[in-house]
C-alpha cells in the first residue's frame, strides 16, 4: 500500500472549503430569513438558473429524480403511456419514469460518447409503436451522460418526426454546450439534479426543471405543490417537491463559478487524455463541436478490474459508474422490455467502464500522481 496519501474520486469538503465564507454567509442569511420554504430565496435562484441557460423558466424541486418525475407528470405523461431512453444511465432516470406512472423502453448507445444512439433511437420508436395492445409512445429523455452532451440535434429531429415530446436528463452536465448552445435548451423541458457530486451541487438534495414553454412551467409548479393555485385547494392531482431555501442559497453561491469549474475539469481530463495516449486503454470521447464537462472522467479498459485493483494499492480512488444497466438490475431484470437484439453496446461498455477521480479543487500533485498511475499501469 503507497504511503502517500488516498485520493479519493472526489472531494466534496474541497469543494465546501473553496467557496466557505460565501456559503456560510448564505446559509447564515437563511437562517436569520426565518423564511425556511420557497420564498426569495429559491425565487431568486430559479431565476438565476434560467437566466444562465437563456431560458424563461426555472422551477425548483426536492431532487433530480424529482425534476425529472415533475417534468413527465407536466408534459402530461403518465399510465398507459411509454417513455424511451437509455439503460446505461442513474437508476434514477428509470425511476422516475416509473414514478410517473409510465411505462421505460431502452435504446441502444453509441459506445464512444456513452449517450443514445439516434439510428437506435428510430429503431425503438417503429418498435414500440408495433407492440399490439402496448402502451402509447409518447416521450424520449437523453441523458448527457458523464458530462457529454447526447446528439440532440438528430434525436430532436427523430422526435419531431414521429410526435415525440423530449426530456433532457441533465443530472450530470450543468455547463455542457453543443456548438456554443447550452444543454437543456433542445427539448421541450429539461431536468437537473443538484446532488453534492454534480458539476452544481448543493449541500443536500435538490433539483431544477427548465424550460422556455410557458404552460408546462405553469404545469410543473402546478403539480410542484399539490396542484394548489389557491392554498389548500388542489385544481389537479400533484406531489410534494420543493427546492430547500438553504440549498438555493447554496447553489447561487456555487453558480457563478460553474463555468471556471468546468474549465478545470477539462484541463484534468487533458492530463489524462495525454498519459492515456500510446496505450490501450480508451479515454473518453468529445463529440466535435461539444464542450465536455466531466462530471465524471470514464476510460475503457479490457482488464478494468485489475486496473482498478492497481490503482487501489497506491493509494488511488476509482469508481464504476455504472456495473450493471438498468435493464439487468434486479429490481428490472425480465419486466422491462429490451429491444430485439437485445442492448449489445450498452452491455459491452459496463463491462469495461472506469470512472478516474476528478473534481475542480484536486490538486496538480494528485490529478499528476493518477495520470502516471494509469499509465504505469497500462504499460505493465
Amino acid at each position: 500500500m503507497s504511503e502517500e496519501p488516498f485520493i479519493a474520486p472526489v472531494d466534496l469538503k474541497a469543494a465546501y472549503l473553496a467557496r466557505q465564507p460565501e456559503i456560510d454567509a448564505a446559509i447564515r442569511r437563511v437562517l436569520d430569513s426565518g423564511w425556511y420554504i420557497g420564498g426569495a430565496e429559491v425565487a431568486d435562484f430559479e431565476h438565476e438558473f434560467a437566466a444562465y441557460f437563456g431560458v424563461r423558466h426555472a422551477v425548483g424541486t426536492g431532487s433530480g429524480t424529482d425534476a425529472l418525475h415533475l417534468a413527465l407528470r407536466a408534459c402530461g405523461i403518465g399510465p398507459g403511456d411509454a417513455v424511451l431512453t437509455v439503460s446505461h444511465t442513474a437508476v434514477a432516470t428509470v425511476a422516475a419514469i416509473e414514478l410517473a406512472g409510465a411505462q421505460p423502453r431502452f435504446v441502444d448507445i453509441d459506445p464512444a460518447t456513452f449517450t443514445m444512439d439516434p439510428e437506435a433511437l428510430v429503431r425503438a420508436v417503429a418498435a414500440v409503436r408495433a407492440e399490439r395492445g402496448g402502451p402509447i409512445l409518447k416521450a424520449v429523455i437523453p441523458v448527457h451522460l458523464y458530462g457529454h452532451p447526447a446528439d440532440m440535434a438528430r434525436l430532436t429531429a427523430v422526435a419531431r418526426a414521429t410526435g415525440l415530446t423530449v426530456i433532457e436528463d441533465c443530472a450530470q452536465a450543468h455547463g455542457a454546450r453543443i456548438a456554443d448552445r447550452p444543454i437543456g435548451t433542445y427539448g421541450d423541458m429539461a431536468a437537473f439534479s443538484f446532488y453534492p457530486t454534480k458539476n452544481l451541487g448543493a449541500l443536500g438534495d435538490g433539483g431544477a426543471v427548465i424550460t422556455n414553454n410557458d404552460g408546462l412551467a405553469d404545469a410543473a409548479r402546478l403539480v410542484r405543490e399539490y396542484g394548489w393555485r389557491e392554498r389548500y385547494v388542489s385544481d389537479v392531482p400533484g406531489m410534494n417537491t420543493r427546492l430547500d431555501p438553504l440549498q438555493a442559497a447554496v447553489l447561487r453561491v456555487r453558480l457563478p463559478y460553474l463555468d471556471a469549474e468546468n474549465a478545470a475539469r477539462r484541463e484534468i481530463a487533458g492530463v489524462y487524455d495525454r498519459a492515456l495516449a500510446g496505450t490501450d486503454l480508451v479515454p473518453p470521447t468529445a463529440r466535435p463541436g461539444t464542450e465536455h464537462v466531466y462530471h465524471q472522467y470514464v476510460l475503457r479498459a479490457n482488464a478494468r478490474d485489475a486496473l482498478r485493483a492497481g490503482l487501489k494499492r497506491v493509494g488511488i480512488g476509482s469508481l464504476i459508474h455504472y456495473p450493471l444497466p438498468v435493464h439487468l438490475q434486479p429490481a428490472y431484470a425480465g419486466r422491462i422490455p429490451v429491444p430485439a437484439g437485445g442492448l449489445p453496446q450498452t452491455e459491452a461498455v459496463c463491462r469495461d467502464i472506469l470512472s478516474l477521480p476528478i473534481y475542480p479543487q484536486m490538486p496538480a500533485a494528485y490529478r499528476d500522481r493518477v495520470a502516471a498511475a494509469v499509465r504505469t499501469a497500462a504499460a505493465g
